[in-house]
């Protein structure tokens, strides 16, 4: 079964048709630069015109880099904030044409949901934390499988900074930051999430997730297992296309009932 992916992110913005039986993307993905200001309706027509790449004409799943309940938008920290408060469901479909149904989540809640089902959280018990590295930093926390959403915990304050500015890659990027100096913000930053959750397992996913080498090894001092996603920066797609798989086979036993 294939269902349309879409991960908005600050910097950019990418999808695929996905295959639910493998957990993988189908076919190679689209990517487009994320405007700025990345405002609802510029960010819109470039879902639109990811979604349109492949002609694709069913349910869609969405993630968003912020807080997302029932389809609307409570937080854009990486965004523009006239996002605060959007029907980003209602939004997107219209954007789309022809009515298509449109799911959307937390972005790194879609990268935890698929690193659990399909990735290098499968089949793991206890409590599980993912945290998206990228131009913020996205969590997702479990408990025996069970998702606690919109957890947000790249907003933790960190020696009196909000920790995405201590330890995302934007801030290795724009600090120029060697990869030592930037894994020892990460180390104190999982150090912090670790003393408040005790975690048994730690993924790191985003586009980081690509050069684990580069900087894993260099964090010590940590309890829980600490891996890279196995999906890598593919998870949010993944994620976003079972939230509208799950969404569509919900409408679908209503309206069966």
């Amino acid at each position: 079964m294939q269902i349309m992916g879409v991960d908005i992110g600050g910097s950019g913005i990418k999808g695929a048709p996905v295959d639910l039986d493998r957990g993988d993307l189908a076919q190679e993905r689209h990517k487009v630069l994320t405007p700025q200001p990345a405002t609802p309706e510029g960010v819109a027509g470039c879902v639109a015109e990811v979604v349109r790449a492949f002609s694709w004409s069913g349910p869609v799943g969405v993630t968003f880099p912020g807080v997302v309940t029932s389809g609307v938008t409570r937080s854009a920290a990486n965004m523009d904030k006239a996002w605060v408060g959007a029907d980003a469901a209602a939004l997107l479909s219209r954007e789309l044409g022809g009515g298509l149904p449109v799911t959307v989540l937390n972005d790194a809640d879609a990268a935890g949901v698929a690193e659990m089902t399909y990735g290098a959280g499968r089949g793991r018990g206890g409590t599980v934390i993912l945290l998206t590295l990228g131009t913020g930093i996205g969590s997702a926390v479990f408990t025996d499988g069970r998702l606690v959403p919109n957890t947000e915990l790249g907003h933790l304050e960190l020696k009196g900074h909000d920790a995405e500015t201590r330890a995302s890659v934007r801030a290795k990027e724009d600090g120029d930051l060697t990869w030592e100096h930037w894994a020892h913000r990460v180390q104190r930053y999982l150090a912090h999430v670790e003393m408040l959750f005790s975690p048994d397992l730690f993924i790191i996913g985003g586009g980081v997730s690509r050069k684990p080498e580069k900087f894993l090894p260099l964090i010590e001092g940590i309890r829980a297992e600490i891996v890279p996603a196995k999906l890598r920066n593919n998870a949010g797609i993944v994620g976003a296309a079972m939230a509208a798989r799950a969404a569509s086979a919900g409408k679908n036993q209503a309206g069966n009932g």
